[in-house]
């Protein structure tokens, strides 16, 4: 990977200090988002390292909300479908639910009963993992329906809070790291 492409990422990453509450440093991809270049660059560096990795896959797996905006231009690179994992309450049809909890509280996720076929193989993705609550929820929801969670995957890993442990044997990848 590129050390010039990466930094061109990173550079668009705004540390935003004291947010959601005081003594949280938040990474914010806002400017990444608003940089064509930057994007574009974004994307094909996640599309470089899934290619790579992964020769078969079926679906991208794209976490609400910010799982969204990478997920399914990375999908459409990979010529592949991507897969919503909402909110409750946001998918209509059958569906299946979790609920998990947060650095901040509770929440809960679903996804569509006939979102994937048993065996399928998929990429889950995010913008950020933190205490990895919601990725590890997202995973056993995937797991209900019986597909192969190839890896997660994420622009930004908080070191500090050890969410990638919490996945245990299923394969992790950040792209940038902070502690």
């Amino acid at each position: 990977m590129s050390d010039e492409r990466l930094s061109r990422v990173r550079d668009r990453v705004r540390p935003f200090p004291d947010f959601p509450e005081p003594g949280v440093l938040f990474r914010d991809i806002s400017p990444l988002l608003k940089d064509p270049v930057a994007f574009r660059t974004l994307i094909d560096l996640l599309e470089d390292h899934v290619r790579a990795s992964f020769p078969k896959i079926d679906f991208i797996a794209g976490l609400d909300s910010r799982g969204f905006l990478i997920g399914p231009p990375l999908a459409q690179r990979l010529g592949i479908g991507f897969v919503p994992v909402r909110k409750k309450g946001k998918l209509p049809g059958p569906t299946e639910s979790i609920s998990y909890s947060l650095e901040y509280g509770k929440a809960e996720l679903e996804i569509q009963s006939d979102a994937v076929e048993p065996g399928q193989k998929v990429v889950i993705v995010d913008d950020l993992l933190a205490t990895g609550g919601t990725m590890c929820a997202a995973c056993e929801l995937l797991k209900r329906l019986k597909a192969e969670i190839l890896e997660c995957l994420v622009i930004i890993e908080l070191k500090a809070l050890k969410g990638s442990e919490k996945l245990n044997s299923i394969p992790f990848y950040s792209l940038l790291q902070y502690d």
